[in-house]
């Protein structure tokens, strides 16, 4: 696992080197054990890379690396599982290598088939950008489910690229403006989804895709349309005539697979485990491979209705694990708090950020590579939103013109309780204040097909422009047309949807951005493609039979862990924020909502947002997934005006700075 950044266009002087040095260190981080840079004149473009040594630590798995015949550069973050097998596949074509590394053998792949045929054999997470010298082009490429970040973009005459956005800004040529037209989507999602980020003219990869620039005639602001090199949807149409008992023994089997190529590393590895389902199964089949207890590690919280880290134990006693658990109060969560704009880059308001962050740096004092159970809900129709919705979506369709027709003509608040009790609404908790929910219903009832309906409930903001002064929301993966066919299968369409966003967009950028703040790697083994491709084509009657989704991977567990050890409602990952808003993160909130700040940034209605604040406080309703999301706006906000004012915040001077905002000092917001 690594960092790297890059830009095309000439610096005078020693210019490029100094932007080079400093785009690196801004990636340290993601690369503690060394750093490379390279530059090409004639073709007017730089590379720097940050390594984290996983294989091959010597000398020769040093990034930028040139192919054999000099034709091609790489700078690559990630790991490519299969790359032994496709080392002896290259050396019986004649290929020869240095080192041991699978950066040297993706060149070589290269060499021999090609980028895209090279692509089509790798199994793995990764980024790239790869210099072709003979055809003056650089390609930026992302893996099949976007477990690896890439942002890219034009600033002046200059094209950047990098793993995070904090080392485009070293570049002279940063603009930085803020690009409003996005937080619609960030306060409904509590995410900025891809292609956008959260400024002008910078852009995030979205995964399985390729994207290429002429190096010889560059084209400065114009940026081309990605190309899909894998899509999700083949699978799905091609569904397995297979019954759940086959299934359960082939998905084992690939699983089994899957982990054997990630469990290969140079240093020591181990695993998250929560208890639940899709974690358990990882470490079981771990174990199961292992000669030695596998380290696991798991975090709790003392709120009841919130700590897993009991069940965690108990899986881990029975597997036989060598298990270690941390408890995260909200003083511990205050401490992580100021550094979470700096992590993520951008606004990114998924609460469980705080105990992912935690666990990653519990998990990284005695491992450098951890193996997560993400994606066993997007891949096994896990989550009970997929049936929720389409249950409600049904209900719905059932209420006739006329029927909707009248509610359109009733007082709002009428017509949304009876909206209510006809298609009960699905929402990250039960408890969302009157206010909120009113607003849900209101945006259910206006629905015109499943995909807006679906992409209405999974809002934490039903309309943004409740609070926010401009609400127009660009296109993204929710509301995008389906692909042709995928409309046949309404369960498939919706997990379809998740793969294109929430997965990437939040799961995956919480966890990378959390690990790599530690110079953790964390791997993915059921984000493996075969595994993937074989979850997709399963006809969703085998996942959701009982009702309770994911039948065929818990039949797989069974077999491994006791029933009873596992089955008990789905928990999530959450985090007390409710109680700890109102207590230890109080003072830390009010100062980022305080009426004269909101007016001064000219982002939000600020009364509404107050009035919810006040309601919050009062505890007559719970508005803390709503807040959390404006919070993480406020507090990014808050470092990006110290980064444009020239203020380096990862800086001793910053860090003895006052927490943001407790000074009462109004600040504007950056550029729009």
């Amino acid at each position: 696992m690594c960092g790297f950044a890059g830009f095309t266009g000439t610096l005078s002087g020693s210019l490029a080197d100094e932007c080079l040095r400093a785009m690196g260190q801004q990636l340290k981080h993601r690369g503690p054990d060394g750093e490379g840079q390279w530059q090409d004149q004639t073709l007017s473009i730089a590379l720097v890379h940050r390594r984290l040594s996983i294989q091959d630590l010597s000398e020769a798995g040093t990034q930028p690396m040139a192919s054999n015949g000099l034709r091609f550069m790489l700078v690559f973050n990630g790991e490519i599982y299969n790359f032994p097998q496709l080392r002896d596949e290259l050396e019986s074509l004649g290929a020869r290598f240095r080192g041991h590394s699978d950066t040297e053998v993706m060149l070589a792949a290269f060499e021999h088939w090609g980028l895209h045929a090279s692509l089509s054999r790798f199994v793995g997470m990764f980024a790239f950008a790869l210099v072709d010298r003979d055809e003056g082009r650089l390609y930026l490429v992302r893996d099949r489910l976007g477990e690896k970040p890439l942002y890219y973009g034009w600033q002046g005459q200059s094209l950047l690229f990098a793993s995070e956005l904090k080392a485009l800004k070293c570049h002279p040529q940063w603009q930085g403006r803020i690009d409003a037209s996005v937080l619609p989507l960030y306060l409904r999602h509590n995410l900025i989804p891809a292609p956008y980020s959260i400024y002008q003219g910078i852009r995030k990869l979205p995964p399985a895709s390729i994207v290429s620039f002429d190096l010889r005639r560059p084209t400065p602001g114009i940026l081309p349309e990605p190309e899909r090199y894998w899509r999700a949807e083949d699978f799905i149409h091609d569904s397995t005539p297979i019954d759940r008992e086959s299934a359960s023994v082939k998905l084992e089997s690939l699983l089994n697979q899957s982990i054997a190529g990630q469990r290969l590393s140079d240093v020591p590895l181990g695993a998250f485990l929560s208890g639940g389902i899709d974690s358990s199964t990882v470490v079981a089949l771990m174990q199961k491979q292992s000669e030695r207890p596998v380290r696991t590690f798991s975090i709790g919280f003392a709120e009841e209705g919130f700590n897993e880290a009991q069940h965690a134990r108990e899986v881990a006693r029975y597997l036989g694990t060598e298990h270690h658990e941390l408890y995260v109060t909200a003083e511990d969560a205050l401490a992580v708090i100021p550094d979470l704009a700096s992590m993520y880059d951008e606004p990114f308001a998924d609460s469980s950020q705080i105990p992912t962050y935690l666990v990653s740096r519990m998990t990284r004092e005695q491992v450098t590579v951890a193996l997560s159970g993400d994606g066993g809900d997007e891949l096994f129709c896990g989550y009970s939103r997929y049936r929720d919705s389409l249950m409600a979506w049904q209900r719905r369709r059932r209420l006739s013109t006329r029927a909707r027709a009248l509610l359109t003509r009733l007082p709002p608040e009428l017509a949304a309780a009876l909206i209510r009790r006809l298609v009960p609404s699905q929402r990250h908790r039960s408890s969302g204040g009157i206010r909120v929910r009113l607003g849900v219903e209101a945006a259910l009832a206006g629905a015109g097909d499943l995909s807006e309906f679906y992409r209405r409930r999974v809002s934490f903001w039903a309309d943004p422009g409740q609070v926010l002064s401009r609400s127009q929301e660009p296109p993204y993966a929710l509301n995008r047309p389906l692909p042709y066919g995928l409309h046949s299968d309404p369960l498939k369409t919706l997990m379809w949807r998740d793969l294109h966003w929430y997965l990437p967009d939040d799961i995956l950028t919480k966890v990378d951005r959390a690990a790599m703040a530690c110079s953790l790697e964390t791997r993915i083994p059921m984000l493996d493609h075969r595994v993937v491709e074989f979850a997709l084509s399963l006809p969703t009657a085998l996942n959701n039979r009982g009702g309770g989704g994911k039948q065929v991977l818990r039949d797989l567990l069974y077999r491994h862990v006791p029933r009873e050890l596992v089955e008990r409602p789905k928990q999530g990952f959450a985090v007390p924020i409710a109680s700890w808003l109102r207590g230890a993160l109080r003072e830390w909130a009010e100062s980022l909502l305080a009426p004269e700040r909101l007016e001064a940034q000219g982002y939000w209605r600020t009364p509404v947002v107050r009035w919810f604040w006040q309601e919050h406080l009062s505890g007559r309703e719970d508005y803390s997934f709503e807040l959390w999301s404006i919070l993480m706006f406020q507090s990014w906000l808050d470092r990006e005006n110290l980064t444009a004012n020239g203020v380096d915040p990862s800086s001793s001077a910053v860090a003895e700075m006052p927490q943001p905002g407790r000074d009462g000092h109004v600040s504007r917001g950056a550029a729009v």
